[in-house]
């Protein structure tokens, strides 16, 4: 994997700049990611590079807003295992920025993985078993899956405002997912998805780009199961592991640094957390 850096002197008309824009495209369509560093940014300078990049941004219902595109990334001190933002929710976002405003003094590096040499690396019997489509499976608190709803669904924007025909709506426009509502007001929620795709950017060279590998820290663990009815195990998952650590990289955060990952190709996560004094901020959405 290329590792990109893109710097200000190169491009002196700073985070708007159409011929950094261009790049920042040409570099994802090509290696899946590339790195901003040198570029003085601030939380409004990311915003706006977020909602130039996107043209439509999403969120995370479990994480804490910095600005109306942005969120703050708090997800414990431990490692973080590879995975796509948001890979198990219906509207998997094309793009996810991350901005170091402060970087940690040692680990807590963010690691990134290209799905493609994961998926050079399966044998014959592990690429046929990832061609089936998955289905995720999980229990969603109330509070979780109201605001996921209340920013998706176009009729409204605050989880008091979501109804049952939000629901049904939200249901009806994306398919290949399922509810069960439960006396608490949590549900059980199930999404059938493509573990192995194609990026949004462009090219039929397919990798595995899914959640899989990634953390619950702010969800019950799901349950995978694929379409001919067996169970994803956990031995499986560490087997898979083993092999995505044999082709990751790590971003050794500067200052100011934003990394823009294409998430429909490029897996990420993140090694422990060894100096708390770091400030990581998110940005995500559809091109």
């Amino acid at each position: 994997m290329t590792y990109n850096i893109l710097r200000h002197r190169d491009h002196p008309g700073g985070l708007t700049d159409p011929g950094l824009l261009a790049t920042i495209r040409d570099d994802l369509a090509r290696d899946g990611w590339t790195l901003l560093r040198g570029f003085d940014a601030d939380m409004d300078g990311f915003s706006g590079l977020v909602t130039t990049l996107c043209r439509r941004v999403t969120f995370d219902p479990a994480r804490n807003h910095t600005t109306d595109t942005t969120q703050m990334v708090d997800a414990g001190l431990g490692p973080i295992g590879l995975h796509i933002e948001n890979g198990n929710t219906p509207r998997c976002p094309d793009i996810v920025t991350f901005f170091a405003q402060t970087a940690a003094f040692e680990g807590s590096q963010t690691t990134i993985c290209d799905g493609r040499a994961v998926w050079d690396r399966f044998d014959d019997a592990q690429q046929a078993r990832w061609s089936q489509r998955m289905t995720v499976e999980r229990v969603l608190p109330e509070a979780l899956w109201k605001r996921y709803l209340a920013n998706e669904h176009p009729a409204i924007s605050d989880p008091s405002q979501v109804t049952m025909d939000h629901v049904l709506q939200f249901k009806a426009a994306i398919p290949d997912q399922d509810f069960a509502l439960h006396p608490d007001g949590s549900l059980t929620y199930r999404l059938t998805l493509d573990p192995v795709r194609p990026s949004a950017f462009g090219g039929e060279t397919r990798g595995f780009a899914n959640a899989v590998l990634g953390p619950s820290h702010n969800y019950q663990p799901p349950r995978y199961a694929m379409a001919d009815g067996t169970e994803v195990t956990p031995d499986e998952i560490e087997q898979i592991r083993a092999l995505a650590e044999e082709v990751t990289h790590e971003i050794n955060w500067q200052d100011g640094d934003i990394a823009i990952l294409d998430n429909t190709r490029v897996m990420h996560g993140r090694r422990a957390i060894a100096d708390a004094n770091r400030n990581l901020f998110i940005g995500m959405g559809t091109i």
